[in-house]
């Protein structure tokens, strides 16, 4: 995981979702006093409780704000997972269409997914379930509805789309929302011994309570920056099917299917006029080609890491064509534009002509 995650701030090319969801459950779980009932401090305070040492073994609860810093943070990747559906082609049914066409050959439920109504119905329950689920999993009254509608949802995820470890991850985050008893109720074998009498939140002096008001304060700015990131794609001007601008960290996920017609990066001398095509093999791994293909920031940057190689002010021309989500071919990107000078980062916004 160590390595997944260095990559993933390293080389653009290598985020997922789901990746992304688990570094910021990591950085959470980093950050919470998870060192209770279960955990090398509890045995060793058990141990030396035993021999007849003082125990010093830290209580048997976590203070709720951890806890709903993780729920928030599951409940965040299904709201926005509902809203990014809200677009021009997902309530018809368009963005589905080319996914559920693999499956037309499955025994049984394989016609049925390639018709019309199964694209609707899928696009609809999907929309929302996402856009309902997090305040179903919050209500202890809701919350058995919403579990088994996440069980199902999720699974079904599973067997429709190659999205890796993200549906088992979201129907494990379950055991998050139920009540936190729920362990101590359910499995009361596993707590044999491990609970002690006293065991509990300590009282909280005047200094304590002051220190505890930092965690607060961070989980508000964490919750806020997540809130407002996944939004930033309605300051940029353009689609952001199309342009990519604002689609990462985004929750924007199986949305649109690209296709690629044709990716010729040719740089240009001004001095001599002399213009060059660029072999792409030998500058870029087959994921990363593949994944550039499709994202005209990441042209942007690849442009500007030519340039910089090339130590001189040469002109890049990239020729892109794409199909997004079974619509006509046009070109991705301005094939007049000198991407070399073109802005990066947040601002690395290239239009189609």
């Amino acid at each position: 995981m160590r390595r997944a995650h260095v990559c993933l701030l390293l080389d653009k090319a290598q985020y997922l979702n789901h990746l992304y969801l688990l570094c910021l459950l990591g950085l959470l779980l980093a950050a919470a006093p998870a060192h209770r009932a279960f955990s090398l401090d509890r045995l060793g305070a058990r141990r030396a409780a035993g021999s007849g040492a003082p125990p010093s073994a830290p209580a048997e609860t976590v203070p709720r704000l951890y806890l709903f810093a993780l729920k928030a943070q599951i409940a965040i990747v299904y709201f926005y997972g509902g809203i990014a559906k809200l677009n021009g082609d997902w309530p018809r049914g368009q963005s589905l269409t080319l996914w559920l066409a693999e499956h037309r050959g499955a025994p049984l439920a394989g016609p049925l997914l390639a018709t019309p109504a199964a694209r609707l119905a899928l696009s609809y329950a999907g929309l929302l379930i996402d856009l309902s689920m997090g305040f179903l999993l919050f209500s202890r009254r809701t919350f058995p509805l919403g579990a088994a509608l996440a069980v199902a949802f999720n699974l079904s995820n599973a067997l429709l789309f190659k999205i890796g470890l993200f549906p088992y991850a979201m129907i494990a985050s379950l055991a998050l929302f139920a009540d936190p008893s729920w362990p101590r109720r359910r499995l009361p074998f596993l707590f044999q011994g491990a609970d002690r009498p006293g065991d509990g939140p300590p009282a909280l002096s005047p200094a304590a309570g002051r220190r505890s008001a930092l965690p607060l304060a961070l989980l508000h700015v964490y919750l806020l920056v997540h809130v407002v990131v996944p939004l930033r794609h309605w300051l940029y001007p353009g689609d952001v099917a199309w342009n990519e601008a604002g689609h990462r960290f985004s929750w924007r996920m199986k949305l649109r299917d690209k296709n690629v017609s044709e990716l010729d990066i040719h740089v240009l001398d001004p001095r001599t006029g002399v213009r060059e095509s660029l072999d792409l093999g030998e500058w870029l791994t087959d994921r990363q080609l593949g994944e550039m293909c499709t994202r005209p920031d990441m042209i942007v940057d690849f442009a500007r890491h030519v340039a910089d190689r090339w130590q001189e002010d040469s002109g890049v021309r990239p020729i892109v064509t794409a199909s997004l989500n079974g619509g006509p071919f046009r070109d991705l990107v301005d094939p007049t534009l000198d991407l070399a000078s073109q802005p990066r980062g947040l601002l690395a916004l290239v239009r189609p002509p």
